[in-house]
């Protein structure tokens, strides 16, 4: 596992996901893109969950910033972006979705939200109920939003789940400004990811 080093936001020392089994899971995140490689498919949603404060873990600690995170989060509820990409979704349209998060996040980009809503396609979708949109749909929605944010912390979990292949490219595209910034972004899929410049991979 990477060591901490003074670049690091984001830290989990020794943790332990719920169940208590498994080596205990140490890592550092430095701002840009890092991904976690779950090959099997069966902690990386978990951690996530955890990293993002959403869940606890069974023994550890994730600290953001040299303060642990529940407290980081406390004081700043826009502090993090993460949705299970599997739990039910709000009876509200994209759009009206994205205009609740605009309010939630001081950082949200009006302007890029529009932007990867095109990319990925979802022009035609943005006024349909969520349960009206196909699975591929609302990942995108998620993903859109993801981007979109600004959220110093933003976790994603699978992104090229149920996405055509022009909506694949159009996010590996996508990821790519995100490494120049000083965000934090964790993204967890079962395999690799090309032609995405990842700070770096963790194999879990």
């Amino acid at each position: 596992m990477p060591d901490a080093t003074p670049l690091a936001a984001l830290q989990a020392r020794d943790l332990v996901l719920e169940g208590g089994t498994g080596a205990p899971f140490s890592a550092a995140f430095a701002p840009g893109l890092s991904l976690l490689l779950d090959a099997e498919g069966e902690i990386k949603t978990r951690l996530l969950a955890v990293l993002a404060g959403a869940a606890a873990p069974h023994r550890g600690a994730v600290h953001w910033r040299g303060q642990p995170l529940p407290a980081a989060l406390a004081t700043d509820a826009a502090l993090c972006f993460w949705r299970d990409p599997r739990a039910p979704w709000p009876e509200v349209s994209p759009r009206q979705w994205a205009r609740q998060l605009a309010g939630r996040y001081p950082s949200w980009d009006e302007t890029a939200w529009q932007t990867h809503a095109d990319g990925l396609r979802l022009a035609e979708h943005l006024d349909k109920e969520m349960f009206r949109i196909s699975t591929g749909g609302k990942r995108k929605v998620l993903l859109a939003a993801a981007l979109a944010s600004g959220a110093p912390l933003t976790l994603i979990d699978e992104p090229e789940a149920a996405l055509d292949w022009p909506s694949i490219r159009y996010l590996r595209e996508a990821l790519a400004p995100v490494a120049a910034t000083d965000r934090v972004v964790v993204v967890g899929n079962y395999e690799d990811i090309d032609g995405v410049a990842w700070r770096q991979v963790i194999r879990l």
